[in-house]
């Protein structure tokens, strides 16, 4: 069986190096992704709303811009995966009843699935195979989190038994992400000033995105219970420099850290999802095809120095589909942290021009469950026809992923 399974992954894997670009009626693609606005934990527009009713708000609009061969028969998605990180059993209740409550008939299953930041974005890896393999032709992946309701009272890192932690490997799974970016900083020699240079542009790209309208198609509103619709991201700041980023205390190690709530991603509340089918079927049910799933991996590294992920994962998963870095188009990495981002823009040798040119976590925020989702919607918006990119971020306890998404 083993012998057997290996087989088809080699046969699998070369087919996807030889012909990634080429079209073929069991490709996995995307009919459509959007996110709502991200609110600024704790003093948002969102900061009073559990998780539910986002996803609940969110599914509303999102199926209101779908065609009615899909909005008007919902039986026809054969599963929903939303990704979430701090709801008590990752949402796995309450985001179900919100899925009802928006119409999916209680035919269609829900998986609740935690990894992390990288949650989101497995959601739509998870959905991606299930069709890949024929359990499903069409599937709902989602990612949210109201980190204003959930991360004062829950510890985002969780715990391990006393007798775990005599154990000297797994007691770094407990090691603050702040401590982590700190470890990278000074192994790799990440200054402050280069920190706060990536986070000033950040926040630069991503108010001159908004200024622009690059985020209006992007985005879906978000109805308070006051009936206030919220439809803009709270996150970037208009004339943030690195001068004006230095001025900031670091936040963890005092006078000697470097990293600062101004180089770091932002506490934020925010809801994504993506719809996926098989293309036969998209093209069958007249279904837009905006882009095609290729491949997507998940690797570990120390988890002292968890941030490096994504350097570990984007060549993984170029590997999977023979690409090289020279062949994507734009990169989606999300900004954790600045020194992290720039360690791993630095080693694979990246152009930092095609890294988040519309901003990222730093400037936008980063409600853990929702942004591998949420990167999906913003970087198909990014790409041009036919272009290829990779969404990737590190993950907390030392891992990082990484997906490619070709452009139609």
């Amino acid at each position: 069986m083993a012998e057997r399974l290996a087989e088809i992954k080699d046969h699998l894997t070369g087919e996807y190096r030889n012909n990634v670009r080429k079209q073929r009626p069991d490709d996995v693609v995307i009919v459509s992704a959007h996110r709502s606005a991200i609110g600024k934990g704790f003093k948002g527009s969102f900061k009073d709303l559990n998780s539910d009713y986002l996803v609940l708000q969110f599914l509303n609009e999102f199926f209101d811009r779908l065609p009615p061969e899909i909005a008007e028969h919902r039986e026809l998605i054969g599963e929903v995966t939303c990704g979430n990180v701090l709801n008590m059993g990752a949402g796995a209740t309450e985001h179900r009843a919100a899925c009802l409550a928006a119409g999916i008939p209680f035919t269609t299953p829900f998986e609740a699935v935690n990894r992390q930041c990288s949650s989101g974005l497995t959601a739509v890896n998870d959905i991606a195979n299930k069709i890949r393999v024929g359990q499903i032709d069409i599937g709902l992946a989602l990612g949210v989190e109201s980190m204003s309701k959930n991360y004062g009272t829950v510890n985002p890192l969780g715990s391990i038994s006393d007798e775990m932690k005599q154990d000297s490997k797994a007691r770094k799974c407990l090691i603050p992400m702040g401590f982590t970016n700190e470890n990278v900083a000074h192994k790799y020699v990440i200054t402050r000033q280069m920190q706060d240079e990536f986070a000033a542009s950040s926040y630069q790209k991503a108010e001159a995105a908004s200024s622009r309208g690059d985020f209006q198609d992007e985005i879906l509103p978000i109805t308070l219970p006051d009936g206030k619709k919220v439809d803009k991201d709270e996150g970037p700041r208009a004339n943030v420099t690195a001068k004006s980023l230095g001025m900031l205390k670091p936040a963890f190690i005092k006078d000697k850290g470097t990293t600062t709530a101004g180089n770091s991603s932002q506490i934020s509340d925010g809801v994504a999802g993506v719809l996926l089918a098989r293309r036969s079927v998209a093209e069958r049910l007249n279904l837009p095809i905006i882009a095609r799933y290729a491949a997507f991996q998940a690797v570990g590294v120390p988890p002292e120095i968890m941030g490096v992920g994504p350097a570990y994962a984007i060549p993984r998963v170029l590997k999977d589909v023979g690409l090289s870095i020279d062949d994507i188009d734009v990169f989606e990495i999300n900004e954790a942290f600045a020194a992290q981002a720039l360690y791993c823009i630095h080693k694979l040798e990246i152009d930092p021009q095609k890294v988040n040119p519309r901003g990222g976590a730093i400037a936008l925020g980063h409600p853990l469950g929702c942004t591998g989702a949420r990167q999906v919607a913003t970087i198909l918006r990014e790409l041009k026809r036919d272009q290829i990119g990779v969404v990737s971020m590190c993950i907390g306890t030392g891992m990082g992923a990484a997906a490619v998404f070709i452009r139609e």
